[in-house]
């Protein structure tokens, strides 16, 4: 298909808010090719407050409208819109100012909530209702931990919602974010009310659900004025950052393959039509959560490199020599479930708590930071591959192709043990999978694409890498639009 799709350049912003970092970028198509900008980066993360955890909501807010700023000074922009994290929330009151602060999903807060409510609803009830994979921070249990009173008279905007809302004054909640809270019905894409009043939640806090590509209207004069992006609109994007990663997975055909969006977390799944809602998908811990055009994204949670990123915390290590280091050692050794929940709070004492891992298994126990590294990045390994197989056997469709996308996909070291552990070809890239995937969701809703799918501009547009299983590893080139062998 050709790739022609625009008379003029079209220009969008991005706002991709991480839990370690936020970024705006500016996105220009022209031609078929997608060219990104970072124009600017800020570090993010919890902030300890009374003993809870939260996110700097504010100091995220003033680093987007600088960055807005700088975009506005490149000349005209078509739109913006902003994807972040999953699940955390803030809370308007009812002249639509935010109630406190935005609580962050590792706050000690929810310890056994999700228990609780489990027991009280039933595995069966939720998982049947809402297709959600069990993880203790899921909204549904961030809001059983509130105290009602808060809840009264509130509304609750996820947190790329909640900065849509200060850039135009719209309170919807996006279709991909909202299904990750555990309270919608992936079948009708609306809120599971009848869920929602079996957890005794007010319904008035769920604010409509709108789609990927909805236009929010135009930027609120005082931020215009500000940032001179006057007649910018606002566009939702995915705003759940993995589905704006799936969004630009370069893939082609419609199965065969699966996906890792790796980062902080390592989100492992296979795009499907229809969501899977089997004892098989449940039994597994599969979720089901929305992608664009009305797909599914079948996938599990897996911990990625943040287990990596705290140990190298606690080292104070430079990361590219402990990868280095990691990388020449010999294959094998042990590994350990990375999704064991002692590793999912941050702490000092995360290189420990992987060598106990691995010694209460009987194994081996690393010693050197560069051994601690490699384990962690074969048990990475291993569990995409085992994630893998109970993909195939739910759905019943082979996987030959894994593509990697995001930061992540970086890591040759990673890629390489994810090839020879799953025995499939590995494709890395694009690193910017996230940022893309947003732009061209805008651009499309913009009219900007005519004749190409997102897909194809992603391929168009992209250096992607690929990875075979092998016990040897040999040297890689690099080229635009082009899977390359390693």
């Amino acid at each position: 298909m050709s790739a022609e799709l625009t008379r003029a350049p079209s220009r969008h912003v991005a706002i991709d808010l991480g839990a370690s970092s936020g970024r705006v970028a500016l996105g220009t198509v022209q031609n078929g090719i997608l060219e990104v900008e970072v124009l600017h980066r800020f570090p993010n993360g919890g902030v300890p407050v009374a003993g809870g955890l939260q996110w700097d909501i504010l100091g995220l807010w003033r680093e987007v409208l600088h960055g807005l700023t700088l975009a506005g000074q490149r000349g005209e922009v078509a739109s913006v819109g902003v994807n972040s994290w999953a699940v955390d929330y803030g809370l308007l009151d009812a002249h639509g100012d935010l109630l406190g602060g935005v609580h962050h999903y590792r706050s000690p807060r929810l310890d056994r909530v999700m228990e609780r409510v489990r027991a009280e609803l039933g595995d069966d009830a939720l998982y049947g209702a809402t297709g959600i994979q069990f993880l203790p921070f899921n909204t549904l249990y961030q809001l059983s931990a509130e105290r009602p009173e808060r809840l009264a008279g509130t509304q609750l905007l996820m947190v790329p919602d909640l900065l849509h809302y200060w850039l135009c004054g719209s309170r919807v909640t996006e279709r991909t974010n909202a299904s990750t809270t555990q309270l919608s019905d992936p079948r009708t894409g609306d809120w599971a009310w009848a869920l929602v009043d079996a957890a005794g939640l007010p319904r008035s806090v769920l604010p409509p659900i709108v789609e990927p590509g909805a236009d929010l209207g135009v930027l609120r004069p005082e931020i215009a004025a500000e940032t001179g992006l006057t007649g910018t609109r606002v566009i939702v994007p995915a705003t759940h950052d993995t589905a704006s990663a799936v969004a630009a997975v370069p893939a082609t055909g419609d199965t065969g393959w699966a996906y890792v969006s790796s980062g902080t977390w390592s989100l492992v799944g296979v795009e499907s039509p229809v969501p899977v809602l089997t004892d098989a998908a449940r039994h597994l811990n599969l979720t089901n959560e929305a992608g664009i055009g009305g797909t599914t994204r079948l996938l599990k949670n897996v911990m990625g490199l943040w287990i990596v990123q705290e140990c190298r915390r606690a080292w104070n290590a430079d990361f590219a020599r402990l990868y280095a280091d990691a990388a020449a050692l010999p294959p094998g050794g042990p590994v350990f479930d990375p999704d064991d929940t002692r590793f999912l709070a941050p702490g000092m004492d995360m290189p420990q708590r992987v060598q106990a891992a691995c010694r209460e298994t009987g194994q081996p126990v690393p010693q050197t930071p560069p051994e601690i590294v490699r384990c962690i990045l074969g048990s990475l390994a291993q569990r995409i591959a085992d994630v893998l197989d109970g993909l195939e056997a739910v759905t019943g469709t082979p996987i030959h192709t894994l593509y990697v996308v995001g930061g992540g996909s970086q890591g040759d070291l990673l890629n390489q043990l994810t090839a020879d552990a799953t025995g499939r070809s590995v494709v890395a890239g694009p690193v910017e999978a996230t940022l893309i995937g947003n732009l061209l969701v805008q651009a499309q809703a913009c009219g900007s694409l005519r004749s190409a799918s997102i897909r194809e501009v992603v391929r168009a547009s992209s250096a992607l890498q690929t990875f075979m299983p092998s016990a040897s590893r040999h040297a890689a080139t690099r080229q635009t639009g082009t899977e390359v062998s390693r």
